[in-house]
């Protein structure tokens, strides 16, 4: 419960709650119990087994039902006095625009994917509430502290894009055992399951074929004299046997590599299975995830899982044409693993267990429950010395897993915006494209949607109007629009939702790399670059097809000063020379020691990131009044 002197503010609010998952959950309660009596809560999601064993507002026959409602209720038993509005919808949706946002004293997000913690970010500033940000994966954590004018904003800092890999070494290179598991789920799978008439390497010439004069035969394609069986062997030989051996052939590739081997059915597995339950190892004897299976042993599971796919009757045949790949489907789980273990048997790659597998499908970081509670109360204290304007005492405060300096809640004051954040800062952004190939639908697309994170977006070019959000997008590029948008040209992107609006200088340029930047479209400044004394520019490297990620969510190391910090010291002990990194134990973290954060809503899932140590470099505190 909040403090005598608390509790009148306490009251008083008005606050939104963005996400009621793992951390909302304890956010909830947390407030509930603190004196709040005002509470909106905002998801759109729905209750699932997986989610029991850490979200304690949720029983059994709460399943498929409306997180927000559920907990409402929840809490209300031991509340009842209190009000809580439950909203089962998208905070995207149109309803909660910057009129809505300015209903509330604070804002509290325990969000799981970084797209919509943009959106909210971008509300947030535009109707001037402050925002307090939340994350946790295992025992790691984090809770930071938004307020226009006076910190910096969520998108001050980078967040690194989830793991992408080049589509040449996912199809044809792959050397880790990730890029089997992207090779199955991301192609294998969504061929043979999604959309068939997606474009991949994987359909290539059919061996049955006896000339190229051949019509190329669709080896996807069921035959109607073809049983489950046949059609899984057929299936296998081509992606395993012919595919190899095609790839083979080109001996320019192999002269510094390790040469796969082609594997085919008749060589593995000389038995027909059968099954009558929807699932692989089940139906096959094998009982243990964690186990290794053998190659024969993939490749009944392999064949099994197709086959079950396939077979009338069960509930995946409606489906089959729609389908994605979804880790709580056991039996999608069990043919992506046994696909990539074949895969990687080829190019000589070590096999793993179904459990890592999984793990690596669907970027699975388990989630502790101790850590959601942590972090949900930590919410709280920053959001009640926000409704006090307390600003002189607003931390972030990072939980570790084990102690730094003794010390495993880590407070930091937060920092200043930065000049370069085109959200809160307005710098203007540099897009280097070829304007004699890029297509305005492309650039609407990939850039403007998708790395600009903007929903309802429209293109100014001065005074006219390039493009608004429900026009028809046409293959025209960037030269040969009605108004021409050449080298130099400054356009104006805007959306009206988010009330955010953003400058694009656009240069001209004609050659790209392949591999790295194979859209032809570099965006400078987006994420925001590295103080210019570190020497590092921010540059956009380009997208590769082909990732493995869940929903969107992200781990990211911002780039603080040398600060020191201590859960316990005043703000006027810490020194204004921040470039000065203390050893003395007592003397508290310096921010060379600060853990990545995190940007997790306490689910189980989790992007992965790329190897290698984070570069922490100078940047100034907030001055807070």
């Amino acid at each position: 419960m909040a403090s005598e002197q608390q509790l009148p503010v306490v009251k008083g609010a008005r606050v939104l709650m963005v996400g009621a998952g793992g951390i909302g959950c304890e956010l909830l309660k947390t407030l509930a119990l603190s004196g709040f009596e005002d509470i909106h809560i905002v998801d759109m999601d729905t209750i699932e087994v997986s989610n029991l064993n850490r979200q304690f507002l949720f029983r059994q026959h709460h399943v498929g039902q409306s997180k927000a409602k559920v907990a409402r209720d929840a809490v209300l038993k031991f509340r009842p006095h209190i009000s809580i509005t439950p909203h089962h919808a998208n905070v995207k949706s149109p309803e909660f625009n910057v009129d809505f946002f300015k209903q509330f004293n604070v804002v509290l997000n325990g969000l799981d994917n970084l797209d919509a913690r943009r959106h909210v970010n971008r509300l947030c500033l535009a109707a001037e509430v402050p925002l307090v940000e939340s994350g946790t994966t295992g025992f790691l954590g984090q809770v930071t502290v938004h307020v226009k004018g006076k910190t910096e904003c969520y998108e001050c800092q980078p967040k690194p894009a989830p793991k992408t890999y080049p589509v040449c070494t996912i199809t044809s290179t792959p050397s880790k055992f990730v890029h089997c598991i992207v090779w199955a789920k991301e192609l294998l799978f969504a061929k043979l399951f999604g959309d068939k008439n997606q474009d991949n390497d994987l359909n290539a010439r059919s061996s049955h074929s006896d000339s190229s004069t051949d019509p190329i035969e669709d080896i996807f394609e069921r035959r109607l004299d073809e049983d489950p069986e046949q059609y899984g062997r057929k299936i296998y030989d081509h992606v395993f046997g012919y595919n190899i051996e095609s790839a083979l052939a080109n001996k320019e590739t192999w002269k510094n590599r390790n040469m796969p081997k082609p594997i085919y059915s008749r060589d593995v597995l000389l038995n027909k299975t059968d099954s009558s339950v929807v699932s692989a190892m089940t139906s096959l004897g094998l009982k243990n995830s964690q186990e290794i299976w053998s190659l024969v042993d993939n490749t009944r599971v392999f064949l099994e899982s197709l086959k079950l796919f396939m077979r009338k009757g069960k509930r995946y045949i409606h489906d089959i044409g729609n389908l994605v790949f979804d880790k709580d489907d056991q039996l999608a789980v069990e043919f992506v693993t046994a696909a990539a273990n074949i895969r990687a048997s080829s190019f000589g790659i070590p096999p793993h267990s179904l459990f890592e597998a999984k793990g690596i499908a669907g970027n699975i970081v388990h989630a502790v429950a101790t850590t959601n509670a942590i972090i949900a109360g930590l919410i709280v204290i920053e959001a009640i010395k926000v409704l006090q304007n307390d600003a002189r005492n607003y931390r972030m405060t990072y939980c570790v897993e084990h102690p730094l300096r003794k010390m495993l809640l880590m407070p930091v004051e937060p920092f200043e915006r930065s000049k370069s954040c085109y959200v809160c800062s307005e710098t203007a952004l540099l897009l280097e494209v070829n304007i004699h190939k890029t297509k305005l639908k492309d650039f609407i697309e990939k850039i403007v949607k998708r790395k600009l994170g903007m929903n309802c977006p429209m293109v100014m070019q001065g005074s006219t109007l390039i493009y608004e959000e429900g026009d028809d997008l046409e293959d025209d590029v960037f030269a040969q629009l009605p108004a021409p948008i050449t080298s130099g040209t400054i356009l104006m992107v805007e959306d009206l939702q988010q009330e955010l609006s953003c400058n694009i200088n656009v240069k001209h340029r004609d050659v790209f790399d392949e591999e790295k930047e194979h859209d032809q479209m570099v965006l400078t400044g987006w994420t925001p670059a590295p103080p210019a004394e570190d020497g590092v520019g921010a540059t956009n490297g380009g997208e590769a097809a082909a990732d493995v990620r869940e929903p969107d969510e992200v781990a990211t190391a911002p780039e603080r000063s040398a600060v020191v910090v201590g859960n316990k010291r005043k703000l006027s002990e810490i020194s204004a020379d921040s470039s000065v990194q203390r050893e003395n134990e007592n003397d508290g973290v310096s921010c060379k020691e600060m853990p990545a954060e995190v940007v997790d809503d306490g689910e189980d899932d989790l992007v992965m990131l790329d190897d290698g140590a984070w570069e922490v470099g100078k940047k100034p505190r907030s001055s807070l009044q």
